[in-house]
């Protein structure tokens, strides 16, 4: 008989029968008792009353027996405290027990009693069963060190337990391994600061080792934590991408998905010229298609991650078209998923087979797939722009079906195929017009008011077609109604003689007789202008349009980055980062995709070049020597100004030296010019207010009135990507201090609150310096300036490039990503100028392959104005020359981490390109700096 009769039993009174038979003689008797006591306690009953006669059975040698008693124990420990600490001693005797399975047993159960009178005594036989002889023990005892950390983190730092931990990462058993991995990460994920899982190549290949032999879910914990390493270069990437890959071929998903993060995060690394590179792709293909003959629930897992990677590398399944295609028994949420992946790969090469699977999901049963079958014809057609013409007249033969809802979204998407190839396919205006009175869905009417309106001129009865919606103007959404005011505001100015009236019934409709703000104001707008200037007002309402973009629900580049590393995770089926589901501090560390190595090629695209490199100059991309910028800080031990000079290396200037003269002859030459004193006040650190003088101590060249150069506020965030808050701004250095000026735009049609602004790690510390303070509700339509203060005291992390700053907006909607380059010379600290000993001592001392020399080109300032623009942003002159009819200015500057940049910059007169030759020993900063001084001496 199984144990299910223990689960029957509905009597009376059972309590004292079992307290009787708990202190029975009889071993079996005791098991029995035990057995009903756990069964009473799973279905819910109050057992708590036993637990001094419980603890007495734990005096056994029967495995099963002490495993009940234990289960109990876990169980009641909570709510009985001082009576779980009778259990301490048989606990601390069973850590010492010949037999293996009760050593862990023990281990195990002690870690799970979550008291704290009884953490204090656990301690000793953790420690002993760390280092047990049986590796069964050790895993046990690894994963107990994590539970002991929620605990009281405190006490397992305080009995360096981590650090036995960490030792047990080369232990000879892989499932230790493997737990030890997975109780560390845990610990690390509640320390995020802690460099706990600290990773080199020696524990990596000891990690790889393991890999082969332990179970599948030890294989997910190391995999994970591979996943968070950063190779040093290609060639190691290469290394563990090679170790890494017989993973995919596992019969678990989650470890396929676990191997596909590793690979997609390390080839970031490798050059898209290896051999290599191009097997990867193609061994990541079968994995994946795989993962989709599983149960409905894990597809829709896999589809999600499928999504991901396909934005990120399309080609890796760009041959595999055919397994996304839709099954009939497959449920709704897998059909749309699939769906989404088609548009995502669909290409010139299988768009024929695209067009015609579509075409079959728009005569399905399922309304909401069919409308998306239907919206998914028009992102082919806007996406591949040969299948256009094909795609239009697939829509046409839907609209043919005469199916109300086909109809409506064929019109919905054939307003952006007019949008995408204006003057291509308008031969179809005359169908559409058709159907004009089965529509009834907001989208849909607007769709088709938009394409009167536009089209105008090409419809005869345009002014009928309008006036018909007008009828019943108050009834319609706001869509509608702001797309109906428009559209006749474009037909009056197109056809001005025949539709005067028409026009002033909509703005009196739109003014005076409408409640809602948005439709009052765009109603006015147009009153005015048609009034005060006819011609601005065609200007204005019939501009160009820009083209519509092919895909628009992509996700954001950085976010994409960072879903990448949680592939195979709750993450990665959102489509959000885990912050902004994961409630409290744990587990939201922004992670992200390793920089590519010098080998392989920029991913720079040409929108983000900063304003100050030329047009078609690929940007230097600095080679990784580690994540953060502390190896640049370490190299430069900027000298401090009034310190002794530094020895002279004895490195020779050799023929070529850019200074002409040498710069020797610097010092006492009877040809130099210094120029005017510009010493530093001693109370420039001093805030703002300390004093009017500060201002106006204008020989110093220090918090001048004019400031270093601001540049114009620039869209950061487009209110389409961030449902309609527009993020437009620049970054201004006043005297001393660094700001972000916001420019806040509400688009949308409800009101933001709550806003709040955060970093992520950047190569100098940029950090908001105070919270972003929006003091009133944003309303639709309205707009603020903010001046958010920085400083440079934040977390340092490398960037690529160097200038990149990641910035998260939140409000009440949602939370928002985008990434912005801030002009370097915002750093530039106002006590860089150094003086002319330690200038020559430096200059003789830094490498000369250190040296960088960049051409800066139109610029008709003559030596004396750009010394003087150059000092209002902290570049300072520190002596001036003249050699062979060349102003020669020798000038220092100061990064805000103390990182100094010596320049030399020749000035011909009446010849407006100028020679700059910059030394640094940080040699990444001078691509930055010669950008600087363009946008400087340009602007």
């Amino acid at each position: 008989m199984t144990d299910s009769k223990y689960f029957t039993t509905t009597k009376k009174g059972e309590i004292f029968e079992l307290k009787a038979e708990l202190n029975s003689d009889k071993k079996e008797k005791k098991k029995e008792a035990v057995k009903k006591v756990i069964a009473s306690m799973t279905v819910g009953k109050d057992v708590s009353a036993l637990f001094p006669d419980v603890v007495n059975c734990m005096q056994t040698d029967n495995l099963e027996l002490k495993k009940l008693v234990y289960l109990y124990l876990m169980n009641y420990a909570k709510s009985q405290p001082d009576m779980a600490i009778m259990a301490v001693n048989t606990f601390v005797k069973d850590c010492e027990d010949p037999n293996p399975l009760i050593r862990a047993l023990a281990v195990r159960t002690m870690g799970c009693i979550r008291v704290d009178k009884i953490t204090e005594y656990l301690c000793e036989p953790l420690r002993k069963c760390l280092k047990d002889e049986d590796p069964y023990v050790r895993k046990t005892a690894a994963v107990c060190v994590a539970k002991l950390h929620d605990i009281n983190a405190q006490l397992v730092e305080d009995q360096g337990f981590l650090d036995t931990l960490k030792d047990l990462i080369s232990d000879s058993n892989p499932m230790v391994v493997a737990n030890a991995v997975a109780a560390l990460s845990e610990i690390a994920e509640s320390h995020p600061s802690s460099n706990l899982l600290d990773l080199n190549p020696q524990s990596i290949n000891k990690l790889l080792t393991a890999l082969n032999e332990c179970t599948e879910w030890g294989q997910i914990f190391i995999l994970d934590c591979l996943a968070n390493y950063t190779p040093k270069d290609d060639r190691e990437a290469q290394s563990i991408c090679e170790r890494v890959t017989p993973r995919l071929s596992h019969a678990n998903s989650a470890v396929v998905l676990s191997a596909v993060k590793v690979l997609m995060k390390f080839m970031e690394m490798l050059s898209k010229d290896l051999d290599y590179y191009g097997t990867l792709l193609k061994k990541l293909a079968p994995p994946l298609v795989t993962l989709l003959s599983a149960e409905p629930e894990l597809q829709y897992v896999a589809l999600r991650n499928i999504n991901l990677i396909v934005q990120k590398r399309p080609e890796i399944l760009k041959h595999e078209m055919k397994v996304f295609f839709v099954k009939y028994n497959d449920p709704i949420y897998v059909k749309l998923e699939k769906l989404d992946i088609m548009i995502r790969l669909a290409s010139q090469a299988n768009i024929a087979q695209v067009l015609a699977e579509l075409k079959e999901y728009a005569t399905e049963v399922d309304v909401d797939f069919v409308r998306k079958a239907v919206r998914a014809i028009g992102r082919c057609a806007i996406k591949v722009e040969q299948s256009a013409e094909r795609c239009v007249s697939t829509l046409l033969d839907l609209i043919q079906t005469k199916v109300n809802y086909v109809v409506q979204e064929a019109i919905v998407v054939i307003k952006d195929i007019f949008r995408k190839y204006p003057n291509k396919y308008e031969s179809v205006i005359a169908t559409l017009c058709e159907n004009l009175d089965s529509l009834d869905e907001p989208e849909a009417r607007a769709a088709m008011i938009w394409i009167v309106g536009e089209y105008a001129e090409r419809i005869d009865n345009a002014d009928e077609l309008l006036e018909s919606f007008l009828e019943g103007f108050h009834d319609e959404s706001t869509q509608v109604q702001l797309q109906l005011l428009t559209a006749i505001v474009k037909l009056f100015l197109k056809k001005p003689t025949e539709t005067q009236e028409l026009v002033q019934q909509v703005l009196s409709l739109a003014t005076q007789d409408s409640d809602n703000p948005d439709l009052r104001d765009r109603g006015y707008i147009y009153w005015r202008l048609l009034s005060t200037d006819p011609v601005a007002a065609k200007e204005v309402v019939l501009a160009e349009k820009p083209l519509i973009s092919e895909e628009t629900d992509l996700i954001e580049p950085t976010l994409l980055d960072e879903l990448i590393c949680y592939i195979g995770t709750l993450a990665s089926v959102y489509h959000k980062p885990p912050s902004a589901f994961v409630e409290g501090g744990r587990g939201v560390v922004h992670k992200s995709l390793p920089p590519r190595t010098a080998s392989s090629e920029s991913t720079e695209s040409p929108e983000t070049a900063p304003a100050g490199a030329p047009p078609g100059e690929q940007l230097d991309v600095i080679p990784t020597q580690g994540d953060l910028l502390g190896d640049l800080l370490n190299l430069d031990l900027g000298p401090p100004v009034s310190g002794p000079p530094l020895a002279t290396s004895s490195v020779q200037m050799g023929a070529v030296d850019l200074l002409g003269g040498g710069l020797d002859s610097l010092i006492g030459a009877p040809n130099f010019v210094a120029p005017p004193a510009a010493t530093v006040p001693a109370n420039l650190g001093a805030p703002m207010g300390s004093g009017l003088s500060d201002l106006f101590d204008l020989t110093s060249g220090v918090g001048t009135l004019s400031g270093s150069y601001v540049a114009p506020k620039a869209v950061w965030l487009p209110a389409m990507k961030a449902k309609g808050l527009e993020i437009s701004g620049t970054f201004t250095r006043q005297v001393g201090s660094i700001s972000m000026d916001l420019q806040l735009t509400n688009k949308a049609l409800q009101v933001m609150t709550d806003f709040a602004i955060q970093f992520n790690r950047n190569s100098f510390g940029l950090a908001p310096a105070a919270p972003l303070q929006v003091h009133a509700p944003l309303s639709p339509n309205q707009t603020v300036e903010i001046s958010l203060p920085l400083n440079t005291v934040g977390s340092v992390m490398k960037m690529e490039p160097l200038n990149n700053l990641q910035v998260a907006v939140k409000n009440n909607i949602d939370v928002f990503y985008f990434s912005t380059l801030y002009p370097l010379h915002i750093l530039f600290v106002e006590d860089g100028k150094m003086d002319r000993q330690m200038f020559l001592a430096t200059w003789k001392d830094i490498p000369n392959e250190n040296e960088a020399q960049f051409q800066i080109r139109d610029c008709p300032l003559n030596a004396e104005a750009v010394s003087s623009r150059l000092q209002s942003s902290n570049i300072f002159t520190v002596a001036k020359r003249n050699v062979e009819g060349q102003d020669m200015l020798y000038q220092s500057l100061k990064l805000t981490n103390g990182i100094w940049v010596l320049a030399e910059l020749r000035v011909q007169p009446g010849n407006p390109s100028f020679t700059l030759s910059l030394k640094c020993r940080a040699p990444e900063v001078s691509q930055h700096v010669y950008q600087a001084y363009e946008t400087i001496l340009k602007n």
